[in-house]
């Protein structure tokens, strides 16, 4: 059965989108995404987290948002911090090599 990850940034425009098309291709990952911004292209939701088995937020601000809003939501949740700052567009190819290499060493995948 595929994991289930959702990747999280402020607006949902560039890192998450760009994480979420990485890796929805994978057999062994169904992906989603969304931003924590009320202005996000997809504002995170309550059935966003519960759907997710692993949440990947690209700063630690966006965790300790997604925890102060939906605590226990996510109560027991795996959070994975990936340390990536605001400065790439979508498909940057930087990015997409970051994404693949942190998240894939997190998740035990290639």
């Amino acid at each position: 059965m595929p994991i289930q990850v959702l990747f999280v940034c402020s607006r949902n425009r560039w890192r998450s989108p760009t994480a979420e098309n990485v890796w929805r291709r994978h057999p062994e990952v169904r992906a989603r995404s969304a931003g924590t911004s009320p202005n996000a292209r997809h504002p995170v939701t309550e059935g966003d987290l519960r759907w997710a088995d692993v949440i990947f937020v690209m700063e630690e601000k966006h965790r300790s948002r997604i925890l102060a809003e939906f605590g226990t939501v996510v109560a027991g949740k795996r959070i994975e911090v990936l340390g990536i700052p605001d400065e790439f567009k979508f498909m940057d190819p930087e990015l997409v090599e970051h994404l693949r290499e942190s998240v894939g060493a997190l998740l035990g995948l290639d």
